[in-house]
């Protein structure tokens, strides 16, 4: 929901640093491994109860996230950078959860299955209709900027991140946020396959 505006309120910054990347000859999906790196320290921090670490740790991964992107389009995009970017950020995603349950099992490992069953429904309506919106041809008019059809929802990548700095921030309301978030991530899932059916309908 908030990806858009986000978008556009830190392109000009995000732009300046990816030109001096692009400079200094670094490649977009260098830079989505990195990120994807990153992310995983990030996970192995909160797994082990370093929650400031792993919260700071957590921004820098999803500011490579911003960069490849950047990157990419000021030099060249492909299709296996596409491929690449959503698929760390989605294992990236499904990393925090797992970590908070890691981190305290017998408070956090139910709520953490629960977010985790939501985030296989966002992903999964995200990427179907993408898949769909390719073979015919349909192109995202709200963000073309994206190396596939962006099917926007409640629960986007501004929203999951916000519930993650959250998580970290108060790490003993995982439950309550998790359980929340889940319960977001349900309505994108209803307003998606909405959307799909009657976007691919004949």
């Amino acid at each position: 929901m908030l990806d858009r505006a986000l978008s556009a309120a830190i392109r000009r910054p995000l732009l300046a640093i990816a030109r001096q990347l692009v400079a200094w000859r670094v490649g977009a999906d260098a830079i989505s491994i990195g990120g994807f790196v990153v992310g995983l320290g990030a996970a192995g921090c909160i797994a082990t109860a370093q929650f400031s670490a792993g919260l700071a740790m957590m921004l820098l991964s999803r500011l490579f996230d911003g960069l490849d992107g950047a990157v990419a389009r000021l030099t060249q995009p492909t299709d296996r950078g596409a491929f690449l970017d959503i698929t760390l950020d989605f294992l990236f995603y499904a990393s925090i959860p797992l970590a908070f349950a890691v981190a305290d099992a017998a408070a956090n490992a139910l709520p953490a299955a629960v977010l985790l069953a939501a985030f296989i429904g966002t992903g999964s309506t995200f990427l179907a209709f993408a898949v769909q919106a390719e073979k015919r041809g349909l192109k995202s008019q709200a963000r073309p900027d994206k190396g596939l059809f962006y099917l926007g929802g409640l629960t986007e990548a501004s929203e999951t991140l916000a519930c993650f700095v959250f998580m970290a921030l108060w790490p003993q309301h995982f439950a309550v946020l998790a359980y929340g978030f889940a319960a977001l991530c349900g309505l994108t899932i209803v307003g998606r396959l909405h959307a799909g059916w009657r976007a691919l309908g004949p």
